[in-house]
């Protein structure tokens, strides 16, 4: 879990990188952060509920 956690930081970071300037590939970089942010909240809210039915 914490690699695929470092792997999507690890491309968010650099596509935050390559796409430093404004216009179209800042929104794009704006996009894919909150992507990735809903997809690790997601990934939280899953393991606490896995943590919660196996106890």
């Amino acid at each position: 879990m914490k690699t695929l956690m470092t792997l999507l930081f690890a491309g968010v970071f650099s596509f935050a990188l390559v796409a430093c300037e404004e216009g179209p590939a800042e929104r794009a970089g704006e996009r894919v952060d909150e992507a990735v942010e809903d997809t690790r909240n997601a990934i939280e809210d899953a393991c606490e509920d896995a943590t919660k039915e196996n106890c």
